[in-house]
């Protein structure tokens, strides 16, 4: 995973540098979690490398890398919100929605540091349910996320689905796929886990316990690999920002269809009473006159 975080951090920094004029603010946002997760996997691999050369591990280290896995995962949490939000794509600033996720970030970074630091320090062998207490809070919040999420992103491409943007919608479709399965894997291994880990009273296969850990670390690498192709630096950035000019056109053309339908009906109306006025002789007469007081002159004095 460090040679996988490294790799990550040396394309991105290319593809920043080859593009940095057109950079968007969620690009930087994606660096700022890749380097998180160079340090994370740095701390951890130093760790686990001592514990098997020495045979005991530093007791700080494991607890520093916990907490700097936490931060990554609130950051990285936040950052799909605001993806979802269509920040910087489709609206220009977040509002009073930043202080929600600002809280629901710190929220997560809390439960996350205590359910790490109570799985980092507990002994393998003991049978106590404490970390399993301490992990619910955590799923709920986990849950409450993906249904903010979801919803917003349904709104989002709703809104681009009506404004027509198909270059955007299709980024937010590949994206939402993504997450979908990311969901069901999760769910998918958390069953699997529960049954074969966390319920039994004597674990037959502790040698596949690693991949508790391993599972999630994988997954989450995973999600930012496909997040760092549909985001990755080109010189085309601006298709997926934010314009000014161009999304408060297609706002003026948002309207629902109801409301177009029934604009058509009166004009379709105004139009048939314009049609038989024009048809009456009296009335084209009418208004031929009108025309002429108003467009002709009456001498030459006027002219």
């Amino acid at each position: 995973m460090c040679i996988i975080y490294i790799m990550f951090g040396f394309i991105w920094f290319v593809l920043c540098a080859c593009n940095w004029r057109d950079l968007l603010r969620i690009q930087l946002w994606i660096g700022a979690i890749i380097i998180l997760g160079m340090l994370e996997k740095a701390v951890f691999f130093a760790e686990f490398e001592r514990l098997n050369v020495v045979g005991h591990s530093v007791p700080g280290a494991i607890v520093f890398a916990e907490l700097v896995s936490c931060v990554k995962r609130a950051l990285a949490r936040m950052l799909v919100v605001i993806i979802s939000l269509g920040f910087g794509i489709v609206k220009p600033r977040l509002g009073p929605m930043l202080h929600r996720i600002v809280g629901m970030g710190v929220l997560y970074f809390v439960l996350a540091s205590i359910e790490g630091c109570m799985r980092a320090l507990k002994v393998k062998p003991d049978e106590s349910k404490k970390e399993l207490l301490a992990a619910v809070p955590l799923a709920v919040l986990d849950a409450t996320i993906c249904w903010w999420i979801f919803t917003s992103l349904v709104q989002v491409m709703r809104t681009l689905r009506l404004r027509r943007n198909l270059v955007k919608l299709s980024l937010y479709r590949h994206f939402t796929n993504t997450l979908i399965f990311a969901v069901l894997a999760s769910l998918g291994f958390m069953i699997w886990m529960m049954k074969t880990h966390k319920l039994q009273s004597c674990i037959t296969d502790w040698k596949e316990l690693w991949v508790d850990d391993a599972f999630w670390h994988l997954l989450f690498s995973v999600i930012l690999m496909v997040i760092m192709v549909l985001w990755r630096p080109t010189n085309t950035n601006q298709r997926y920002a934010f314009s000014a000019i161009s999304d408060s056109m297609d706002e003026q053309d948002e309207a629902p269809l109801m409301t177009e339908a029934f604009d058509g009906m009166k004009m379709r109306g105004a139009n048939d009473t314009s049609a038989a006025k024009r048809s009456d002789p009296k009335t084209k007469a009418e208004d031929d006159l009108k025309w002429i007081e108003e467009n002709i002159p009456a001498s030459v004095a006027d002219v």
